[in-house]
């Protein structure tokens, strides 16, 4: 299997963000874009102590990261190769691209509860 971002589908694409993923065996694979500034703390609220709890194993691409655990922080750049256990939140430092691998029911059960709050965030810009 492969993919590129010319074909994989676009599961999110909105100001700063674009996901594009697949579902290979019991794994979700992404590739992803943010833009520099983003915070991806509101978008986990409802998970237990509000952080993301699955599991990724990434590389990235171009950019940095910072991800935010309850008691440390860790950074990841352009070249970087990483693991992030459950209890996570990322805030780009730069614009960044990663690739990253998920088991897809932990996966999904995360996606669901982002999806909710940030159409709940898009809901109050708009209004």
């Amino acid at each position: 299997m492969r993919g590129s971002t010319s074909d994989l589908p676009a599961q999110v694409d909105a100001p700063g963000v674009t996901i594009r993923e697949a579902e290979w065996g019991e794994m979700n694979v992404s590739l992803e874009a943010f833009a520099k500034g983003l915070d991806s703390a509101p978008l986990f609220v409802g998970l237990p102590d509000d952080r993301c709890q699955c599991p990724h194993w990434g590389y990235v691409i171009k950019g940095r990261v910072r991800f935010v655990y309850k008691d440390h922080e860790e950074t990841v750049s352009a070249g970087d190769a990483y693991y992030l256990p459950p209890g996570h939140t990322a805030v780009f430092e730069e614009d960044t691209e990663l690739m990253e691998i998920s088991p897809k029911g932990e996966y999904q059960k995360t996606i669901d509860v982002a999806a909710r709050n940030f159409a709940a965030m898009m809901a109050q810009t708009t209004a």
